[in-house]
C-alpha cells in the first residue's frame, strides 16, 4: 500500500510539474514604468512574436496567475499593491523582473517616490536587462524560467552588491 501511495504521489508531481512548465499563466503588473517595457510584453503577445505558443497565457487575476511579470522602479504608491498582487497568488510563485528600471531602478533611481527595484520588494526569480527589451529577450528570460521549472529547480536570485557612495 506504501508503494502505491509513493508511486502516486510522485506521478502527481510529474502531471503538476508538466502542467506548471506547459501552460503557465501570467500576471503583468507596472510598478511604476514609463510604459516602453509595457509595450515590448503586449508585443510578445502579438502574431508576429507568439510567446502563447509557449503555452504562456496572459491572465488578468492573480489568483489564476504562476508568473508575476513587473516593470517599472517599485514606487510608494505601487509598493502595497504589488505586494498584494503577490500574496494572492497560489505557490508556487515565480517573480521577472523586465526591464533597467524594474531591476536597478534605472533612470528613476534615487527620485524622492521611489521605494527601489522590483527586487528589494520581491523574490526575483529572472531578470530581463534593457530599456526597453526587445519581446525576443522577454520570451527568452521567460523560456529559460520554464527550463529551470522543468529540470526541477528554482533560479537562483541574483545578488546585488551595495553601492558605494564617493
Amino acid at each position: 500500500m506504501n508503494v502505491s501511495q509513493n508511486y502516486v504521489s510522485q506521478l502527481m508531481g510529474r502531471i503538476t510539474t508538466w502542467a506548471r512548465v506547459n501552460s503557465p499563466w501570467a500576471i503583468h503588473f507596472n510598478s511604476g514604468s514609463c510604459n516602453g517595457c509595457d509595450i515590448e510584453i503586449l508585443a510578445t503577445l502579438t502574431p508576429r512574436y507568439d510567446i502563447e505558443r509557449f503555452g504562456i497565457k496572459l491572465r488578468g487575476s492573480p489568483r489564476h496567475a504562476d508568473v508575476l511579470i513587473c516593470t517599472g522602479p517599485v514606487t510608494r504608491q505601487a509598493r502595497e499593491r504589488l505586494l498584494r498582487t503577490y500574496e494572492q497568488m497560489p505557490d508556487p510563485k515565480f517573480v521577472v523582473a523586465v526591464g533597467s528600471c524594474g531591476i536597478s531602478g534605472g533612470v528613476f533611481q534615487g527620485c524622492y517616490n521611489i521605494v527601489g527595484h522590483i527586487n528589494e520588494v520581491l523574490p526575483v526569480d529572472a531578470f530581463i536587462p534593457g530599456c526597453p527589451p526587445r519581446p525576443e529577450a522577454i520570451i527568452d528570460g521567460i523560456v529559460k524560467l520554464l527550463t529551470h521549472l522543468q529540470n526541477g529547480t528554482r533560479p537562483e536570485p541574483i545578488q546585488f552588491a551595495p553601492q558605494e557612495t564617493a
